[in-house]
């Protein structure tokens, strides 16, 4: 009974962290080029979520380097917005992907 009541602690202890993490289940892709829809813009954090037409979620940090762009001309991170169609080109490393590149398609 004792090990029961354990294991289930320690489920109910992983599921509040999911759901504390927003719950966010999000792809690794190689390093290339993307093209998808931003499911969610993150200014705090400078973070964007993009949907792929092959069902991928890819969780994007701004790094330092990051060129944001529309029309070939370099915009504010305030330019985006959910549900845009972008263009990203990221670089795997490790198990984060940093966008080098974001095009704003729309």
């Amino acid at each position: 009974m004792n090990t029961l009541i354990t294991k289930l602690g320690s489920l109910a202890v992983v599921l509040m962290l999911v759901v504390a993490c927003g719950g966010e289940s999000t792809d690794v892709v190689e390093s290339g080029t993307y093209e998808g829809t931003i499911q969610e813009v993150n200014p705090d954090e400078s973070e964007i979520y993009v949907n792929t037409p092959d069902d991928k979620t890819l969780e994007l940090y701004f790094i330092e380097s990051t060129e944001l762009v529309k029309n070939n001309q370099p915009v504010p991170f305030d330019s985006l917005a959910n549900g845009q169609k972008v263009r990203v080109e990221v670089e795997k490393v490790g198990q984060r992907l940093d966008p080098l590149r974001v095009e704003i398609l729309e």
